[in-house]
């Protein structure tokens, strides 16, 4: 049987959501005590939430929806890369001594997000000058394991306009420390939702 390693957050109560966002909400709207058949449940979140994947149209108007991705972006080879420790920008110099080519799909563990109980103060944002620097090597999607690949406070959010621009999607929110840097199969698909800006998804690896 295939080994699968889930690097996606648990969905629950009490998981971490961007101030002032829409709270998780997952419970039972109709009981079977009640309907006499099924318990039926019900769903309220932001999109935004836990392990998720950005559409362009998040940050930009005119931007790509999830109904509009390349579903093929979200499966395929990928690589695991820890980053060094204190590392305060994401950017090529960070990766200066990583082999990346052929990956296709680039996953940082920042370990910038040690306890997920809270939201973090603080994240190490993605230098715009990575997004040119990773369509060189040919990769289309970068997955980090913190809430945004730009900074908290950010209004402008530049990491994201750039990415975006070169062609790379961006996977956020994964989680990666009992994952071994190396070579993988990530399979992380939004969901089929008509003119989203984001969708969640069930982020998980198998090893090559």
């Amino acid at each position: 049987m295939t080994k699968w390693i889930d690097i996606s957050q648990p969905l629950t109560k009490d998981i971490p959501i961007w101030p002032g966002d829409t709270g998780f909400i997952c419970e039972t709207a109709h009981h079977k005590s009640v309907t006499g058949s099924v318990n039926v449940g019900s769903l309220t979140m932001s999109l935004h939430t836990g392990t998720h994947i950005d559409a362009p149209y998040h940050f930009d108007d005119d931007g790509k929806r999830v109904s509009d991705l390349d579903i093929s972006v979200y499966g395929g080879r990928a690589k695991v890369i820890r980053l060094p420790e204190g590392t305060k920008v994401i950017s090529p110099e960070a990766l200066a001594n990583e082999k990346v080519e052929g990956a296709e799909r680039l996953l940082l563990h920042t370990k910038a997000w040690p306890d997920r109980g809270g939201f973090p103060e603080w994240i190490p944002p993605v230098a715009p000058e990575l997004a040119p620097w990773l369509q060189e090597r040919g990769i289309c999607l970068l997955g980090i394991d913190i809430p945004s690949v730009d900074s908290l406070d950010s209004k402008d959010l530049p990491a994201h306009h750039a990415l975006a621009y070169y062609g790379v999607y961006i996977l956020e929110g994964v989680v990666l420390d009992h994952v071994e840097p190396g070579e993988y199969e990530l399979f992380a698909f939004p969901l089929a939702l008509e003119g989203a800006d984001g969708s969640p998804v069930r982020a998980v690896l198998r090893q090559i």
